[in-house]
């Protein structure tokens, strides 16, 4: 089983070795929100998870604007921190905003295929929470191999979250996990599955 966290500007991280100590991999950090969103501490947080040997990757918060123009400023900033390497972790769409539940399944098929198109790589995760997994989502409808599912669920059992999907490979079990090297709470996250692990990567 592999262990991340993801993290904003909320979260401030004081020692990445630390955090790279206490057996953490991967990081997924907000880059952007919307078409004009960009988190500031994206740029820092990158450069620190990468200098502690930790797979740093981008995510986006979708909201109920133009599908198109999330996609170019989400690519155009995950190309800036050079978040679409081979060594960074594969990117994800956050699927939270109460705004999209009504055209869930058809924003998140554009998104993936618009970033597809745009980029030329075919890895990506969704994020969202049980509820939405359960009452919102459908991801038969838009996942293919190369789509990996990512639940929220703060069960406290790392890596089993009480709801199965084929593609599910990332758990996120809390959102007051505690980090060496990070001050306050931070989400933690574990892979489930045997494939989770060579689905974190881009390519």
């Amino acid at each position: 089983m592999d262990y991340g966290i993801d993290i904003s500007h909320y979260n401030t991280v004081n020692d990445w070795a630390a955090v790279a100590g206490n057996n953490i991999t991967f990081a997924s950090i907000k880059v952007t929100e919307s078409v004009d969103f960009t988190d500031g501490v994206a740029g820092a947080h990158t450069a620190g998870a990468r200098s502690a040997g930790i797979h740093p990757g981008g995510y986006h918060f979708a909201r109920d604007v133009a599908i198109d123009g999330q996609v170019i400023h989400f690519v155009n900033t995950l190309q800036a921190h050079a978040l679409l390497n081979n060594d960074a972790m594969a990117p994800m769409l956050d699927m939270e905003a109460a705004e999209l539940r009504d055209n869930a399944d058809a924003f998140v098929a554009e998104f993936i295929r618009q970033y597809r198109f745009v980029t030329g790589l075919s890895r990506i995760f969704v994020y969202a929470n049980l509820d939405w997994w359960t009452n919102v989502l459908s991801p038969n409808v838009w996942a293919d191999d190369e789509v990996r599912l990512w639940i929220a669920r703060y069960n406290g059992d790392p890596g089993n979250p009480g709801w199965y999907h084929p593609r599910l490979a990332l758990h996120q079990h809390t959102n007051q996990g505690v980090v060496p090297g990070i001050p306050g709470y931070v989400d933690r996250n574990a892979t489930h599955g045997a494939s989770a692990h060579a689905h974190l990567i881009i390519a």
